[in-house]
């Protein structure tokens, strides 16, 4: 296997990025998997979020074939820590458990800090993703236990609205 490319989006990467967001075991920790109409407007945004900013949340390739994606994003919602940037990922299950969310991420972190000029960034779940938590922590960021937080997408009393934050300063 080789290391993985981060890169821009393709219209080939719809199919297999649908695909990916359908899955229910991918889409665990999230309210819905999405439909492909979702998807297309995800990737559409991704791909004039790279184009506008030159950063974002990039395609993810190993050995020619899309794996997932990985990058720096700008949330949506006021969160308690915002402003912010936070990285984050999402990878087709069978590209799990092969070191290549951790190599991708790092690129993602080590591009937020060296090119974009980021202080900080941040990620965040829930407490039963125990697969994000670990690689948060392989990546070197800290858990900030007084900044968990009642994520405002998910509705009260749902079992996904508590999140866990971790951070990591610039090197």
């Amino acid at each position: 296997m080789n290391a993985p490319v981060l890169r821009q989006w393709k219209d080939s990467d719809l199919s297999p990025f649908a695909r990916m967001n359908s899955d229910s075991e991918v889409m665990r920790y999230f309210l819905a998997r999405m439909t492909q109409v979702e998807a297309l407007e995800t990737m559409t945004r991704m791909r004039a979020t790279l184009d506008q900013r030159g950063w974002g949340v990039w395609a993810v390739e190993v050995d020619g074939e899309f794996a997932g994606m990985v990058g720096l994003n700008v949330p949506r919602w006021n969160l308690p820590f915002s402003p912010c940037v936070e990285v984050l990922w999402r990878f087709r299950n069978e590209f799990w458990g092969r070191g290549i969310a951790y190599a991708a991420a790092s690129q993602a972190v080590e591009y937020g800090f060296s090119k974009v000029g980021l202080d900080e960034i941040v990620a965040f779940t829930t407490p039963p993703n125990l697969r994000s938590i670990r690689l948060m922590d392989r990546l070197g960021f800290l858990r900030d236990t007084k900044a968990d937080f009642d994520h405002p997408a998910v509705p009260e009393g749902h079992s996904l609205r508590r999140h866990v934050l971790y951070r990591k300063r610039k090197p």
